[in-house]
């Protein structure tokens, strides 16, 4: 096993196929400018770019102009969910939405890391899923190739880099159980 870190070959791989870094340039400049510069409330605008550019968007979903998004074509997002204001979706891997999920405001899910076992440090896109009802707050980060379950919270500024369970209420650097969700019957 080498002790020494070959930085080099890492920073010269290619990480991505040709095709997908074509669609890439396609989408920063052309793509995210117009997506960023819509005013606040043409959330169909943006729903309709997204799909243009390959993402599975459902019905009713709101996404805010300053919500950075990096690879179209790799998100999913079910009916009626929303992402926040300055939210983050660094989506190397395919990041998956799911039904009335709230992304909040400068939430950053994850989906790429590096192999720190190996010495050229290998790009790795694992995917994210957050499920039905859940709710990512503001600041949050979900990591690589965590499951948010359904109806779960990751609190504030929590940091999941495990799977929440279902229902869960998470909090703290690393997240942890911190209290049941239960709603309200009327």
């Amino acid at each position: 096993m080498s002790d020494t870190l070959d930085i080099a070959s890492n920073r010269t791989a290619q990480k991505y196929p040709w095709g997908e870094m074509a669609l890439r340039v396609l989408w920063m400049v052309v793509g995210k400018p117009l997506f960023w510069a819509s005013p606040r409330p043409l959330f169909g605008w943006r729903r309709w770019l997204l799909r243009r550019f390959g993402a599975t968007i459902g019905q009713g979903v709101n996404i805010y102009p300053s919500a950075t998004i990096y690879f179209p074509w790799k998100l999913t997002v079910g009916d009626w969910s929303a992402i926040g204001e300055g939210a983050m979706i660094y989506n190397l891997g395919p990041i998956t939405i799911g039904k009335q999920v709230t992304i909040s405001q400068r939430a950053h899910l994850c989906a790429g890391t590096h192999d720190h076992t190996d010495p050229t440090m290998p790009l790795l896109k694992p995917p994210i899923t957050v499920h039905d009802q859940a709710w990512i707050c503001a600041d949050a980060f979900v990591g690589p190739d965590v499951t948010v379950g359904e109806g779960a919270i990751v609190g504030a500024r929590a940091v999941a880099v495990k799977d929440v369970e279902a229902w869960a209420i998470v909090g703290g650097n690393p997240a942890r159980r911190i209290g049941t969700r239960a709603l309200q019957t009327t």
